[in-house]
């Protein structure tokens, strides 16, 4: 059986929300390829003001709890070159930002999760500025950005730089979206898209779809897609079906110009152990060998159990008897596949992930490469924020995470230097000697 994604997309109408604000700087900075600044992460010395114990008893250790060393070392963030010695088409590059911010409503609504943060670190008026200076420093060329919910305030700052944005709200009442930013002068905009997944029932999320041409002899096109996949472990059907729905309308959109090469960016809220990786990285997956509610992988991640403190182990009764109790129903299979008679999702794209491609330490990898986490609070710790490029493209280099052990140090995210509770995700890109060249010329006729 085979899932044809392309079909169901016919007929239906994708809406456009642009806000591109006007340009006060007369150009942004030397290119990214040319200097590869070393990025200063985050240390916090603060002390736990609500520890409290007895003068007669021994506190136990808590390897969750902030450590109060006033000679916490700075974490150092720095790029890390590829040993990739594919052929390259040209020296053209281009770097690329993916960067799950915290919405400011998010950051108070959800309090709980941020009880290691001091609370000056949470407000957002100081969140903005950590998050733009980051930004700034990276110096990327497009930045994908999720859970933004103070758009208009990020883009001013960012046009003083030379960046041009564009925004695409949820639908629902939930306040945030996602954003994409450009360089003005070095990028131009041939055509964009934003999906609103309750169209098509697969709740209030949304993505973005955007073709940029490179401003420079040898033009090059490319397609950036930016999505912040739904949150809710339980709903592994929702996930596939709204990642599976952005990747279907990435082909299309590629093929529209040319078989441009395609970069995912964004929260893909499953981690690299899941099911959902597996079906990102190998193009297909048989839902009928999974718990939907475990396809994410998120329950895996509360650093209790990530760190040592509590594990958890499952016998093999309890696995079959959990497959038994939460077996799928047509419509989740619809959801899921878009065929309610298919128990295979597939997509037409061979994917990879440009942190595992290019291999870091074991300080900050895990066994498939992928980082060892890209977010941390107070209930998870653990990756979910990826890079996928398709066929046509490499990665270069990337700006490597933070090691675990220095995170456990620091307590939490948000902390002095990083203005989230996510790290973002950094990748240097170059054109291969398979990519259609002349993607421009086969898609003049547009």
């Amino acid at each position: 059986m085979r899932c044809d994604a392309s079909s169901w997309l016919c007929g239906r109408h994708v809406s456009v929300t642009t806000a591109a604000p006007t340009r006060s700087a007369t150009g942004p900075s030397s290119f990214f390829l040319c200097s590869k600044p070393t990025v200063f992460c985050c240390t916090d010395a603060s002390k736990d003001s609500s520890s409290t114990c007895s003068d007669t008893a021994r506190p136990l250790y808590n390897p969750l709890k902030r450590r109060q060393s006033s000679h916490a070392p700075d974490v150092v963030r720095h790029w890390i070159q590829t040993d990739n010695q594919q052929p390259l088409s040209s020296q053209n590059r281009f770097t690329v930002a993916s960067y799950n911010i915290l919405g400011d409503r998010n950051a108070f609504a959800h309090r709980d999760m941020y009880r290691n943060v001091p609370s000056h670190y949470l407000k957002w008026d100081r969140r903005k500025r950590v998050i733009c200076d980051e930004l700034v420093q990276w110096n990327p060329d497009i930045i994908c950005l999720q859970e933004v919910d103070k758009y208009f305030e990020l883009s001013e700052i960012l046009a003083e730089v030379g960046y041009l944005g564009s925004y695409k709200r949820r639908t629902g009442d939930t306040v945030d979206g996602c954003a994409i930013f450009w360089k003005a002068n070095n990028f131009q905009l041939l055509e964009e898209h934003s999906i609103e997944f309750k169209g098509y029932g697969l709740r209030d999320n949304v993505a973005q779809l955007s073709v940029f041409e490179m401003q420079k002899a040898e033009s090059r096109r490319f397609v950036i897609g930016n999505i912040h996949v739904l949150y809710n472990p339980s709903r592994g059907e929702v996930k596939l079906g709204q990642i599976r729905f952005l990747i279907s309308r990435a082909q299309i959109l590629s093929e529209r110009w040319g078989n441009a090469p395609i970069v995912l960016c964004g929260d893909f809220n499953s981690t690299p152990q899941s099911a959902i990786y597996k079906f990102l990285s190998t193009s297909e997956l048989n839902i009928m060998l999974y718990d939907r509610r475990e396809l994410s992988g998120q329950r895996d991640c509360h650093p209790a159990q990530v760190l040592g403190v509590k594990q958890e182990i499952s016998s093999p009764l309890t696995l079959i008897d959990g497959l038994l109790k939460h077996c799928w129903t047509d419509e989740e299979v619809r959801v899921a596949t878009g065929d309610a008679e298919s128990n295979l999702v597939v997509h037409p794209l061979k994917l990879n992930s440009s942190y595992a491609t290019v291999r870091g330490t074991t300080r900050t990898r895990g066994s498939n490469g992928e980082p060892l986490a890209t977010s941390y609070h107070s209930k998870f710790l653990g990756t979910v924020d990826y890079l996928w490029y398709s066929d046509g493209l490499v990665p270069t280099g990337v700006i490597d995470t933070v090691p675990v052990d220095i995170l456990q140090r620091i307590g939490s995210l948000p902390c002095k230097k990083v203005g989230s509770d996510h790290l973002a995700l950094v990748s240097e890109f170059a054109f291969t000697l398979d990519t259609n060249g002349d993607n421009k010329t086969a898609a003049s006729s547009i």
